[in-house]
């Protein structure tokens, strides 16, 4: 596979850029808001009833579908590649580690600050007029679970550039090393926490600690190993190998994902496997690495038309607001439908599906909408000087950023933790001198 420009391609498309990863990360991003708009199912009973429920995740098939469906490994992938070439740019400009980090940063933190803005004031509000704490807590809890990502993904690439020296220096051994650490985590957790010790495998309600807490390493551990399967992508060594290879590694792939999930205690849901990240994700890295270059040649034969780069184009300039913002959309479309006289099918009836198509484009037309001024958070940073220009500072900038967001995904989205992860976001971006392009 190669990442030059083709003649076909047009001029508007930098040179020796894939395309194919830019349609990756697109197809990923709205897979998850279709995978979220299928979770939220909320209608009337024949009686006017409200129901609520998980709809697609009480279909039969659902299981065996997140084998295949849970493309965030990927996502992590196509990450690593982006760090490299984008470290392999800034080596060339003379930027140090600090500010690749600081750049990172900034391009999560910056498009973060207003959804955790808007959470807080909600969910203050909330707390102001007297509104039933377990029907916000139901609503909250969903709508902040998608914001693990920012955690896991600033990890990784504020490791990216030691873990590219790594990857320099030690190739495949470093792939062998995070899985190991994998493995041992997912044991610890698994076996001596919950088996010996006995401890729930959730937190329990309000801020204690449950067998998942032990799990949290893995948030290093797994996805770093997905980027580092990316550095792999990027240098070409998936595009090296024949097609029976490739087959080779999917097919072997999810067969020790089988393994894993029916030797190891595994559960067999790979959402479930998501949060803390285990060994399977890291397996379905690999397998799904193959996959896209086994893909490579239609992918860019589609992605050379007008209308592919134009999708793209468009969604893959606001795709974090897509991302962070997809399910308060969702959710406030649904309290509209709720207060306006709007016949809504019982979740899981004929109906109901058929209808999640158009539901999905008013979902999306609305996140356009609150894109046309939110686009500018995601718009690449001006070089700013740092307040403390040292590593000392960006690493504490890294850890005041996640922290709190790795306790929403814990605990859930609340209050407090809204206030929380907004001061953490201003403070880190304070900390790094980002300025947000006009």
């Amino acid at each position: 596979m190669t990442s030059a420009a083709t003649d076909s391609t047009p001029r508007t498309v930098p040179a020796g850029r894939d395309l194919t990863l830019d349609l990756t990360r697109v197809t990923c991003v709205v897979f998850v808001v279709i995978v979220h708009i299928l979770f939220t199912g909320v209608g009337r009973g024949e009686d006017g009833s409200l129901l609520i429920e998980k709809t697609v995740e009480e279909q039969p098939w659902f299981v065996l579908a997140t084998w295949f469906a849970n493309i965030m490994p990927l996502f992590f992938v196509v990450g690593g590649y982006a760090a490299r070439a984008g470290w392999r740019s800034a080596v060339a400009r003379g930027d140090s580690a600090d500010t690749f980090v600081r750049v990172r940063l900034a391009r999560l933190a910056q498009p973060a600050l207003p959804v955790f803005v808007f959470f807080a004031i909600a969910l203050g509000a909330t707390r102001a007029l007297d509104i039933d704490p377990t029907l916000v807590d139901t609503i909250a809890i969903g709508v902040g679970s998608p914001l693990w990502f920012l955690a896991a993904y600033m990890i990784v690439q504020a490791a990216a550039p030691l873990m590219m020296r790594l990857h320099d220096r030690f190739g495949g051994w470093v792939l062998v090393g995070l899985l190991a650490a994998g493995l041992a985590v997912d044991a610890f957790r698994f076996l001596f926490v919950g088996g010996v010790l006995g401890i729930d495998l959730v937190a329990p309600t309000g801020y204690g600690f449950g067998q998942e807490l032990f799990g949290i390493p893995n948030i290093a551990f797994i996805w770093l190993f997905a980027q580092q399967i990316g550095f792999f992508f990027f240098d070409g060594w998936f595009s090296r190998r024949s097609w029976w290879q490739l087959g080779l590694l999917f097919v072997g792939g999810y067969a020790a994902l089988w393994g894993l999930v029916s030797l190891g205690g595994y559960s067999t849901s790979m959402l479930t496997n998501q949060w803390p990240p285990t060994v399977p994700l890291a397996i379905l890295a690999v397998a799904q690495a193959a996959a896209l270059t086994m893909l490579h040649r239609p992918l860019t034969a589609l992605m050379r038309t007008r209308p592919a780069q134009g999708v793209v184009f468009v969604l893959g300039s606001r795709l974090m607001t897509v991302y962070l913002w997809h399910l308060p959309v969702i959710m406030i479309l649904i309290g509209i439908e709720l207060l306006l006289p709007i016949p809504m099918p019982a979740p899981g009836s004929p109906l109901w599906w058929w209808t999640r198509p158009i539901f999905f484009v008013f979902v999306l037309g609305a996140v356009w909408l609150l894109s046309l001024w939110l686009v500018r958070f995601e718009k690449a940073p001006r070089a700013g000087v740092p307040r403390f220009p040292s590593t000392t500072a960006t690493v504490l900038a890294v850890l005041i950023f996640v922290a709190p967001v790795i306790a929403i995904t814990m605990y859930g989205l609340d209050f407090p933790l809204a206030a929380a992860a907004l001061v953490c976001t201003g403070v880190a971006l304070w900390l790094t001198g980002s300025r947000r392009s006009a």
